[in-house]
């Protein structure tokens, strides 16, 4: 029976410097996927390569040699001794790699619970081995019914409907004071790289556009031009403020750049029209007294984090609901893969019968040799439509059963009372 295999290795369980060196170039990887497939053990192959994983996914009917042959290509083929790299691996076979698969496709095993990044990177691994063929029936059904899982466990759950990066937490807070994001305005105070990406996560989600001041004014008009938006040299910024709805601040100043009494002014020039400050600077860059005004809404990094921190119990929660989809499916996968065995065990039983009905009419016409051609004919079909009625019963038990838990059981009774023998040619599994 064909064995699914995982080896790999992940941000669970390497450093970063262990898998930047494991890695697989995405603009090579016709040659590894042809290496991974020539081991003797390995019938299909599948290389996933991404900055927190690096995992070969294999169809084997010998899981114990695969297992054994796929580490010590992983570590030949990047130069690494064995030894090292023996302690950051896992390896599951079966059941267990099914439910990996599974899991790390519906982000259940990522650093982020719940991003969706990883299901286009399998989706991508998958669309590389298709290309360069070393992909069967196997592999080619258990990567479909992955990302179908994925899609449920999406659908069914809400395990990626809650901000946990502070970035978009910032966005999300901001969707909950207005309502839409259409047409809002942006100002950055500071180019920082956490202001940069949540301006846009803003842009993305509707905002009009974006005003960028920095101390260094070069850097504020660089951004500026990124987000197609207007740069303002930075003593100048105070008089646009009420321009804007939304003020994302990160300058590492030493005091307090913006006050209660600055931004009570800046809401009387907007008439009262609601602002969202997002403080990311430590130490702050707002007042904290200024959320006392009416109509501004100010958030400091911590308010943020108890954001993120909240949505990411939301979605611990929710990923224990996709846990039992996964169970589900499991379930389903493994009785495929344990009946696909059915077919190639008929159309050996039916072999089988046929040699020795072939074999014994071979005797007796040699025996016989005064039969006519309409004799022999006879003979012939008698035999054949013994053989058949001989088949039914057995024949049908298997294809009833197929799809049952005990089919595995019906398949693994009829080779043992026939004596069958499978040859990996009979066994659906060739590379396509």
């Amino acid at each position: 029976m064909m064995n699914i295999i995982v080896v790999g290795l992940s941000h669970k369980t390497a450093p970063v410097e262990i898998r930047e060196r494991v890695a697989f170039s995405p603009t090579d990887m016709g040659r590894p996927l042809h290496e991974m497939r020539a081991l003797p053990a390995v019938v299909e192959a599948i290389i996933v390569s991404t900055c927190n994983r690096v995992e070969l996914y294999a169809g084997s009917h010998d899981a114990e040699a695969c297992v054994g042959q796929l580490k010590a290509f992983l570590a030949a083929y990047h130069g690494i001794t064995p030894e090292l790299l023996e302690e950051h691996l896992y390896d599951y076979q079966g059941e267990e790699a099914i439910r990996h698969v599974f899991r790390v496709a519906s982000s259940l095993d990522s650093m982020v619970i719940g991003e969706p990044q990883i299901l286009g990177q399998i989706k991508t691994a998958y669309g590389y081995a298709t290309e360069h063929k070393t992909v069967g029936s196997v592999l080619n059904r258990f990567l479909h019914k992955a990302f179908s899982v994925a899609k449920r466990v999406r659908t069914e759950t809400d395990i990626a409907s809650n901000a946990v990066s502070v970035s978009f937490a910032a966005v999300e807070l901001a969707r909950k004071i207005f309502g839409s994001l259409d047409g809002k305005k942006v100002m950055l105070i500071g180019a920082g790289e956490m202001c940069e990406l949540a301006a846009r996560h803003f842009l993305n989600n509707g905002a009009a556009s974006v005003m960028v001041t920095n101390r260094t004014l070069e850097r504020a008009v660089k951004l500026a031009e990124e987000f197609q938006g207007q740069a303002v040299p930075f003593e100048e910024f105070p008089q646009h403020l009420h321009q804007v709805d939304i003020v994302l601040t990160s300058t590492g100043a030493p005091n307090f750049i913006l006050g209660q009494e600055k931004m009570e002014e800046v809401i009387r020039q907007r008439k009262n029209k609601p602002m969202f400050l997002i403080d990311i600077a430590v130490p702050r860059d707002i007042d904290p007294k200024v959320n006392k005004i009416d109509n501004i809404y100010l958030y400091d990094v911590d308010d943020l984090q108890g954001v993120v921190q909240a949505n990411l119990k939301e979605r611990q929660k929710e990923a224990k609901k996709a846990e039992v989809i996964i169970d589900q499916e499991i379930g389903q996968f493994s009785r495929w893969l344990e009946n696909r065995d059915v077919v190639p065990t008929i159309v050996a039983l039916r072999k089988k019968f046929e040699d020795i009905r072939q074999g014994e009419l071979s005797k007796t016409f040699s025996n016989l040799k005064d039969l006519g051609p309409k004799e022999r004919q006879a003979i012939e079909a008698l035999t054949a439509a013994i053989v058949n009625k001989m088949l039914h019963p057995p024949t049908s038990v298997l294809k009833r059963n197929q799809e049952t838990a005990s089919g595995s059981d019906y398949v693994d009774a009829v080779r043992t009372l026939f004596d069958l023998e499978i040859a990996p040619e009979e066994d659906d599994s060739e590379i396509s």
